[in-house]
């Protein structure tokens, strides 16, 4: 571990990525916030870990902040009504992921109510500041979903010394945290200033694309102030770039530090942060309001009103994109999230969670795939590769469900960028080819049999 923290000039130079059309047509426009909408479904699984249970009925009358679903297992988060109602259908629903889950609906009554026992969290030390990300329901909102308050709770073996605070946002159409920083940056450095008092921690680096000058200058400015009298909060712009983003990449390019294969940012003696996650943490230290809504960009050549949305957790993406003025044209692909990372859902039938950050309509034009053919081992996949993988490799390993051979590839420490395909001229479907590795993986762990770790 270092001895003397220094900031970096410039970002330490990272291994592979590729450069994506930015496409950010949202990012001049003021966030809009929705209505209540007429009902809600608020899944129990909008996290990384063990899912929650309901702990309301059907017919109970609840209200915004109320909690409506909880777990005992330290790896989850609260989940909390987004409006204020009753509670109509408890059951399970199809998730984006094809899962069946539980889910909550309720039945607004417009009136956006909030519950009566909401108040300011007191927090003087460590434990109330993870007591309170806890019951604020706080998960990462860049997309992971893992609980906040799992995250802040720094093992006494590792030696934490920067928190870096993410707001790369590098894929493309995305502009809800560039919104964040222009509407919420007072919040922003609020959370920060609160994080690394509490967590004494020694440096904080803001990573910002420099792709977004407007929110640059936004945080320079307000990072220089009185309120930081040892610089050690500071603004890093970042190459526009894909996958800066990505934790482990963020990581490396701010410190010049490297995440082993299976380990944490902690590891890496770093905590990352989602710079909306930051500004919401900050606002629920004043109000005691927790997580009930989420910003979403709406987008895509099929969207006829591209728009950044405030919207209530567990509105049907229908009825977002109906708030935003509709389609302009037939949707021949809807993607939850990103172009490089999100997930394609059959239809606008589900439902806004914590951790989703835009949702994208495209259509034919857009949407059309060209058929793959034979690797050509032309080697742009493995120079593209962030983690330095070599795809061809695991797929494979993949096409003949040789387990051995996909871990001793390091099937598991690819992060599904979708860095390979992109730059792929055979158009392979490496992506999802290493996705049904991973699954194949899981359920042979399901059978107890024992498999050796790759490198």
């Amino acid at each position: 571990m270092e001895t003397k923290l220094t900031f970096p000039k410039k970002p330490y130079r990272t291994h592979g990525g590729v450069h994506v059309p930015h496409r950010k047509n949202t990012a001049c426009r003021p966030s809009v916030e929705m209505p209540a909408p007429s009902s809600v479904t608020i899944t129990m699984s909008q996290h990384i870990g063990a899912p929650c249970k309901p702990v309301v009925k059907v017919g109970d009358t609840v209200a915004v902040g109320q909690v409506i679903g909880n777990s005992d297992a330290y790896v989850s988060a609260p989940i909390h009504s987004s409006v204020s109602g009753t509670v109509k259908k408890i059951d399970k629903i199809t998730a984006a992921d094809g899962s069946k889950v539980d889910a909550i609906t309720i039945e607004s009554d417009g009136e956006m109510r909030l519950f009566e026992g909401i108040k300011p969290p007191v927090v003087e030390n460590l434990s109330d500041l993870l007591k309170a990300t806890r019951e604020s329901g706080l998960v990462g909102l860049g997309g992971a979903g893992f609980p906040a308050h799992v995250k802040l709770n720094i093992p006494p073996d590792k030696d934490v010394d920067t928190l870096i605070i993410n707001v790369a946002e590098c894929e493309p159409y995305i502009t809800a945290d560039h919104c964040e920083v222009l509407e919420n940056s007072w919040h922003i450095m609020s959370g920060v200033y609160a994080l690394k008092e509490i967590l004494n921690l020694k440096r904080v680096i803001i990573g910002v694309e420099d792709n977004k000058p407007d929110a640059i200058k936004v945080l320079k400015d307000i990072a220089d102030n009185e309120v930081d009298k040892y610089d050690e909060v500071r603004i890093l712009p970042l190459k526009a770039s894909y996958p800066f983003g990505a934790e482990k990449v963020l990581i490396k390019a701010c410190t010049n530090r490297t995440v082993p294969m299976g380990k944490l940012p902690s590891d890496a003696g770093c905590i990352v942060m989602n710079v909306a996650s930051i500004a919401f943490l900050a606002e629920y230290l004043k109000t005691g309001i927790p997580l009930t809504k989420k910003r979403v960009t709406i987008d895509g050549d099929a969207i006829k009103n591209p728009q950044n949305v405030i919207v209530p957790i567990g509105t049907s993406v229908k009825e977002v994109i109906d708030f935003t003025g509709g389609y302009k044209t037939e949707v021949k692909k809807l993607i939850m999230g990103g172009p490089m990372m999100g997930a394609a859902v059959s239809d606008d039938s589900l439902f806004i969670a914590k951790q989703n950050n835009a949702v994208l309509a495209f259509s034919e034009k857009e949407a059309k795939l060209r058929e793959p053919s034979a690797c050509i081992r032309c080697g742009r996949c493995v120079n593209a590769c962030p983690m330095k993988l070599v795809p061809p490799n695991i797929t494979t390993a993949v096409n003949a469900k040789d387990v051995s051979a996909m871990l001793s590839a390091d099937i598991l420490n690819c992060m599904e960028c979708g860095c390979c395909a992109y730059v792929c001229p055979a158009h392979r479907h490496l992506v999802n080819n290493i996705k049904l590795g991973k699954q194949i993986i899981t359920n042979e762990k399901k059978r107890q049999i024992p498999l050796k770790e790759g490198k």
